[in-house]
């Protein structure tokens, strides 16, 4: 049998959902949830815990309706990309990357980190007025 002919042979993507509340509780919890699946996974992206906290972190503050809960999803791909979503229920109001903050502002620049963790990031519109805000981390983003 010729090495073409053999079918190569990856893991399978893995994925992880969780809702979570929209409060500062919440924000937590996604967090420390990341943190737990990706190490489960064996694969810890220390970058990748930073990346939710901000996200999570503007879904609870910037995405927060009352009763509505907001969603945190992984998924890490064959290729060992790192997809991280987090849907909040605040599709009218789209993240933006603020100019540079004052020094001794006491926030403006969550985004700003996502921005330097991930190799991509975005938001897409979600289904019931929503949006979805994601980061995608590349393997060699892995902490050694």
């Amino acid at each position: 049998m010729s090495q073409k002919s053999l079918p190569r042979i990856t893991r399978p993507a893995r994925h992880f959902t969780v809702r979570l509340s929209a409060t500062r509780r919440g924000a937590r919890l996604a967090r420390l949830l990341t943190e737990r699946q990706l190490d489960d996974w064996g694969d810890p992206f220390g970058s990748a815990a930073q990346v939710v906290a901000e996200l999570a972190s503007n879904a609870v503050l910037h995405g927060r309706v009352p009763g509505r809960d907001f969603r945190l999803g992984l998924e890490l791909r064959p290729d060992g990309t790192l997809r991280i979503e987090v849907t909040d229920a605040r599709g009218d109001r789209m993240p933006r990357v603020p100019g540079p903050a004052a020094p001794d502002a006491e926030s403006g620049r969550g985004l700003l980190l996502v921005a330097a963790y991930a190799d991509r990031w975005g938001v897409d519109a979600a289904a019931a007025g929503c949006k979805t805000v994601w980061a995608e981390l590349a393997p060699d983003r892995a902490d050694p």
